[in-house]
């Protein structure tokens, strides 16, 4: 990032290496990453804090397990911001130029690869619910409730907690000297595995089979429509399964920089020695962080009930969800018992007041 030296105090004491060995890439882009990701801190962790107070009221008031999922997301997106943006690269890095306890560093960097995973994973059961409710609606509504989805939330967040520890031992890319090691490919192969290729791989299969089955559904219905005159509307995709397939769009599409550099820093050319590397692993550090940021405006642009969530956030107001529509609704019930137990009483009033016939009035001779 930062023209600093890339050779850590121990990398100095090292017998057999040559100056030119412990010579590092410079960074072209000069104080460009601290001011990016300031701006980017400033603005995401707000954003983030106004997307979880309005999910968390579209969650309390429709009990939709969508919306669970989504304000996991979002905490972790927040976690990710906290730990990585501005632990990890505002104050360990521009800050204390790295000279902190190695203890504290490794410390710091397992808490990061755990909010990232926690931050990625957590839309993975988003897709899954999408899935089930798309492809096997009757089954989404047994098993998709608020409950669940908080139980199936947790353990994403354990597992991810449990999943950073490894990353305890994780080499900076920046100021080691030496070529990667066994241990060092190890946890780069888990880290793309964990961060990329098995969230993508499903996120694709899911993804696939979801626009497959409205596609299909949409040719029925166009079947339908040459047979018979009158026929619903063609159904169109929906503004939820729109926002996940952009969510998760914009993940593949701004980690998949750094997916490529890490794997090209582990077998073509280190990001120490190598300066176009270095600009490389910059510039896809700055992308990946940026899908941290973004899905406050997804969510704005899709969803309708997200955007009068926020507004009633912004202005103070916790009035319902939908206030022309949820009165008569709930009023409904009410008003035909009302009005049943008015005729009922009209009716009984009625009899009562009703003069015998003389037909009834008679008495058998």
């Amino acid at each position: 990032m930062i023209d600093w030296s890339n050779v850590t105090a121990s990398g100095h004491r090292e017998l057999g290496l040559k100056p030119e060995e412990l010579q590092r890439s410079k960074c072209v882009l000069g104080f460009i990453p601290v001011i990016y990701y300031s701006i980017l801190l400033c603005v995401g962790v707000p954003v983030n804090i106004l997307t979880a107070v309005a999910l968390s009221r579209l969650a309390s008031r429709t009990k939709k397990s969508l919306y669970y999922y989504l304000l996991a997301v979002t905490g972790s997106d927040i976690l990710s911001q906290l730990f990585i943006i501005f632990v990890g690269f505002l104050l360990e890095t521009a800050v204390f130029h790295r000279d902190v306890p190695a203890l504290l560093l490794h410390s710091v960097s397992a808490a990061e690869f755990a909010a990232n995973h926690a931050s990625i994973w957590s839309t993975v059961p988003l897709t899954v619910d999408r899935y089930v409710a798309l492809c096997h609606p009757l089954l989404h509504r047994q098993i998709s409730y608020p409950a669940r989805a908080r139980k199936i939330i947790a353990m994403v967040l354990l597992l991810s907690l449990v999943s950073g520890v490894p990353f305890f031992w994780w080499s900076d890319m920046w100021r080691n000297s030496h070529p990667p090691t066994a241990l060092d490919t190890v946890l780069i192969w888990t880290h793309v595995t964990i961060i990329y290729f098995l969230p993508c791989s499903i996120f694709l299969v899911l993804n696939s089979l979801i626009i497959h089955t409205l596609r299909v559904r949409q040719r029925q219905q166009q079947c339908e429509e040459e047979r018979g005159p009158k026929s619903a509307p063609p159904r169109r995709l929906g503004k939820t399964t729109a926002m996940l397939l952009a969510i998760t769009s914009v993940f593949s599409v701004l980690w998949a920089p750094r997916t490529v550099v890490v794997i090209y820093h582990l077998y073509v050319s280190s990001v120490h020695r190598d300066w176009r590397v270095h600009l490389a692993y910059d510039l896809s550090n700055m992308l990946a962080m940026l899908n941290t940021a973004v899905n406050f405006f997804l969510y704005c642009f899709v969803s309708k009930p997200f955007r009068s969530a926020v507004r009633d956030v912004m202005l103070l107001r916790g009035g319902p969800l939908y206030p022309h529509r949820a009165l008569p609704q709930q009023q409904a019930p009410t008003n035909a018992s009302i009005s049943s137990l008015y005729s009922g009483n009209n009716k009984r009033s009625q009899r009562d007041s009703t003069p015998l016939s003389p037909r009834r009035a008679r008495k058998p001779s």
